[in-house]
């Protein structure tokens, strides 16, 4: 009887012991930190949409009263949050499957907004769907980042000696050594970032350059070839060159955005006229007006006089009610998603998932970057919104997708529930 008993002792000493989670369904999971930001940012999105779209309702002579684009964004961030509960929920294996679909989609309807779609300063970016407006290029930026990650991750026992760059001389892509180059590297690796970078090029140069990067950041963490990539970036320069010398797709309108900034830098302003101040030049006045502390809620004066503080210059208008500490901390919680991402990729194992999380999170941290950059003329302008924040509704719900898949990936972590295929690990053999 007593060994019996020992044995029994011995037994559960040696079991697994029951969690109390363990059976319940969890509504959030995954990453709680990423959880806690994207509450952060939704909240600091309706303080800053609901105080800087009062002069839209006043310029619409009180056919719209304050609060109307208040209800748009909390409408939008309410769709928001099932969005992401949805998309963290499904393994990231399903959107391994989904990855070519999404792309070429995505690709479809990018094309089709520059026949069917909505032209707003020259340029077209939107489908009309009623009373909303779509903006398929916002779509496309996470779909090149889900099919990048695909096509390294498929590669990852060969991606070292692969060659993505095919020569330069048409008539050399016959030979054999060339042929390879295009159907091993070119075609599943590189042709999907050009393609998706020359569609959104004509309406939108700046995230054309944004998925650009994003994805030779994802080819540099995937191990291609460190010389593939230099010859990358000097061949993109060179498109870029080229494109502003033949004028193609917004290259006036970058170029004169560039003109102004170096105007900036390098003649005083301090006898220009408030109504020839550029965007730029009102968003830098935001900032001193706002100072260490900020001029309080709903006490910005320059809202008045820029174009676009509920969007292009967000950033700007926060820190004049808000302060430069609070800013501090605002930008704080778009490195803080990057580096939580990095945390994630580290515990993945394999490519996919962590190759997905990283691109996804330089998307949106970079974007944040971009977007404060301007407001300090750092950068021309470039249009680009402030993630979650700015209000508009195509970049908040990929931005909420985006955030969504980056979940899927830590929850499977925490669950060990990762496919473990050998071919596809990241690290070195």
């Amino acid at each position: 009887m007593e060994a019996q008993q020992r044995g029994r002792e011995a037994a559960g000493q040696h079991a697994a012991p029951e969690s109390p989670q363990e059976g319940s369904f969890r509504l959030f999971t995954g990453d709680r930190v990423l959880w806690i930001i994207i509450a952060a940012l939704a909240v600091i999105s309706v303080l800053v949409v609901y105080s800087s779209t009062a002069k839209m309702a006043y310029d619409a002579h009180a056919a719209r009263s304050t609060t109307h684009f208040l209800r748009q964004q909390l409408m939008i961030l309410t769709v928001c949050v099932p969005l992401i509960i949805l998309t963290h929920k499904i393994n990231s294996r399903v959107y391994n499957h989904l990855a070519v679909l999404a792309y070429g989609g995505s690709i479809l309807l990018t094309v089709a907004v520059y026949f069917i779609g909505a032209t707003t300063n020259g340029a077209a970016r939107w489908i009309p769907l009623g009373p909303f407006q779509f903006q398929p290029s916002e779509a496309l930026k996470v779909a090149t980042v889900l099919l990048l990650a695909r096509q390294l991750a498929g590669r990852q026992s060969v991606i070292d000696k692969l060659r993505i760059i095919p020569s330069l001389n048409p008539l050399r892509w016959q030979q054999p050594a060339q042929r390879k180059i295009w159907r091993e590297g070119t075609w599943p690796i590189l042709a999907p970032v050009l393609l998706a970078c020359v569609v959104i090029f004509p309406a939108h140069t700046s995230s054309a350059v944004l998925v650009f990067f994003a994805s030779w950041v994802m080819m540099l963490i995937g191990r291609v070839r460190i010389g593939e990539l230099m010859k990358l970036l000097g061949l993109a320069f060179a498109a870029v060159l080229l494109a502003g010398m033949l004028n193609l797709g917004r290259s006036e309108t970058a170029g004169g955005r560039v003109e102004t900034w170096i105007d900036l830098w390098l003649h005083s302003q301090t006898e220009k006229p408030i109504d020839r101040l550029t965007d730029t030049e009102r968003s830098m006045i935001a900032i001193h007006n706002g100072g260490i502390l900020g001029e309080g809620a709903g006490q910005s004066a320059m809202r008045v006089e820029m174009i676009h503080p509920e969007s292009d210059f967000a950033f700007a208008f926060f820190v004049e009610e808000y302060g430069i500490l609070l800013a501090g901390v605002l930008l704080l919680l778009y490195l803080w998603i990057f580096f939580r991402a990095i945390e994630i990729f580290r515990r993945c194992g394999t490519a996919f998932p962590g190759l997905l999380v990283l691109g996804l999170a330089l998307l949106i941290t970079c974007q944040a970057l971009l977007h404060i950059m301007v407001t300090v003329n750092l950068i021309p302008e470039t249009g680009q919104t402030l993630p979650l924040i700015s209000r508009g509704g195509s970049s908040t719900l990929f931005t909420a997708i985006a955030l969504g898949m980056i979940l899927s990936v830590s929850r499977q972590n925490d669950e060990k529930s990762h496919d473990m295929p050998k071919s596809e690990t990241i690290y070195e053999k």
